[in-house]
């Protein structure tokens, strides 16, 4: 960490692209939209700029694109053990 670095506390707020995002307030993190876990700006790599949510992890994302999509087609449902 920087003195530049020590400018940026708290929660930031992003405009999340396809390809990058952009920075509305400046922070230090962003929260998971799933898990709720506080994400590093330097260490964000997965979002969805469709919903503007950050996800943790590739895992965190694959599990909030099933709870809207549904699973891959033909793939048995998690809820009902198939």
């Amino acid at each position: 960490m920087n003195a530049f670095d020590r400018d940026f506390t708290g929660e930031a707020h992003l405009e999340y692209g396809d390809a990058d995002y952009l920075i509305l307030k400046p922070g230090s993190y962003v929260k998971c939209a799933v898990t709720g876990d506080k994400i590093p700006i330097a260490q964000l790599k997965y979002w969805s700029a469709e919903l503007q949510e950050a996800y943790r992890d590739g895992y965190a994302a694959t599990k909030r694109w099933i709870e809207l999509n549904g699973g891959p087609a033909g793939a048995p449902s998690p809820e009902l053990g198939e």
